[in-house]
């Protein structure tokens, strides 16, 4: 059985003021140990976050591909790790969108995050308009493709799948719809790392909240969550960890 994986994502959130909040998550964390859990914060905040978290991991919401060089703004994966992460966010809808990032180079920033030594949550979903032309599993399967780097396994890499049209608005797809989605991204994942697939975790991210975390965590092939603004707070977050221990527990 996949351990769920709840890791959550302050996205351009958090500074110092806020590390009570961090402290009061890992403690949660620990006292639910059937869970793994995690916080991917802001590149300002990673030291200190991994001070205030003690033994739950801290990461980085992006990382550059390359090693070193004249790339004014980013930040590189030994840069991450000398800051205290564990781990990274790639691929995130936000930065598809926003920044125009492609498959190739979510790949290239996976890639380069695990020879650093750091977990990886690559990220892949599908817009309204991909999903209304029934493009979805298409689109997501290609994302999957294309951006999966090499010598994937279990060991560091997880997926998550994020509806592009779900992240923080309060929709959600329907639980049978998450349920075919992961199943197709898992018989993706099979054909191209074979039985290494059934070992990775997918994650889903799109409006997960307290109140419908332990439905959708109990769908086929759901391994956990990423979890946006509702990992800012203990108060919000702290459910959603426990939402999955039960499950865990069952």
């Amino acid at each position: 059985m996949r351990r769920k994986l709840v890791a959550g994502n302050w996205k351009m959130h958090g500074l110092k003021a806020d590390l009570s909040e961090v402290t009061a998550i890992a403690t949660a964390a620990g006292a639910n140990p059937s869970v793994d859990a995690a916080l991917c914060v802001p590149f300002t905040l990673i030291a200190a976050a991994a001070v205030a978290a003690g033994d739950m991991p801290v990461g980085a919401q992006d990382v550059h591909q390359a090693a070193k060089g004249a790339h004014t703004g980013c930040i590189s994966a030994a840069m991450l790790v000398e800051a205290g992460a564990g781990l990274t966010i790639v691929g995130h809808s936000e930065r598809r969108a926003d920044q125009y990032e492609t498959d190739a180079q979510v790949k290239a920033k996976a890639e380069a995050a695990h020879a650093a030594g750091l977990g990886v949550i690559l990220c892949i979903g599908e817009t309204l308009d991909e999903r209304d032309a029934g493009q979805a599993e298409a689109v997501v399967t290609a994302q999957v493709a294309g951006s999966l780097p090499e010598g994937a396994d279990a060991a560091w890499l997880s997926l998550a799948y994020e509806p592009v049209w779900a992240i923080g608005t309060g929709r959600t797809p329907t639980e049978v719809d998450v349920a075919a989605m992961h199943g197709a991204i898992r018989a993706k994942l099979t054909a191209l790392i074979g039985d290494e697939a059934a070992k990775v975790r997918i994650l889903y991210g799109g409006s997960v909240n307290g109140a419908n975390a332990a439905s959708l965590l109990a769908c086929a092939d759901v391994d956990g969550a990423l979890v946006g603004g509702a990992s800012l707070t203990a108060e919000k977050f702290v459910p959603i960890i426990e939402a999955a221990a039960s499950l865990s527990q069952a």
